[in-house]
């Protein structure tokens, strides 16, 4: 999995993902804002792009809450190929930014970002920024 170091894209991740009795250790999500509602619990249709891989539990789940909460009208999705590469998470087509590889979409955020390129990455369209890259928000 590839990391970005003050906004620049490593492909390979100089830190451990498992601890020492071998079991992995997801690293913590650091961009971890939050959506703020148009209306009533719904965001502003359009505003928010979803980077997501089906293939990923963490990511898989936040398609799982955008379909039960109602929001496939308000939230687009880019969906990876269904392996990394040296690239990392890569897309075929991203009507968003039209990025290639999600480490693009990482080098973008205002403040050089530190941290490894995980999905799913909640997108910003109107303040081009990274919302929030962990799941469980």
């Amino acid at each position: 999995m590839g990391v970005m170091i003050e906004g620049r894209y490593y492909v390979n991740d100089p830190a451990p993902q498992t601890d020492a009795a071998g079991t992995f250790q997801r690293s913590r999500s650091t961009l971890r804002d939050w959506v703020e509602p148009a209306g009533q619990f719904a965001p502003e249709p359009g505003r928010y792009h979803l980077y997501v891989a089906w293939n990923c539990p963490w990511a898989h789940r936040t398609l799982i809450g955008r379909a039960m909460l109602g929001l496939e009208d308000a939230i687009s999705v880019s969906y990876a190929r269904p392996t990394r590469n040296d690239q990392g998470w890569v897309y075929d087509h991203d009507p968003c930014l039209g990025v290639s590889a999600l480490h693009e979409v990482y080098a973008l955020q205002p403040t050089p970002y530190t941290g490894r390129v995980t999905v799913p990455v909640l997108w910003d369209i109107q303040t081009r920024q990274i919302v929030s890259n962990e799941s469980a928000d």
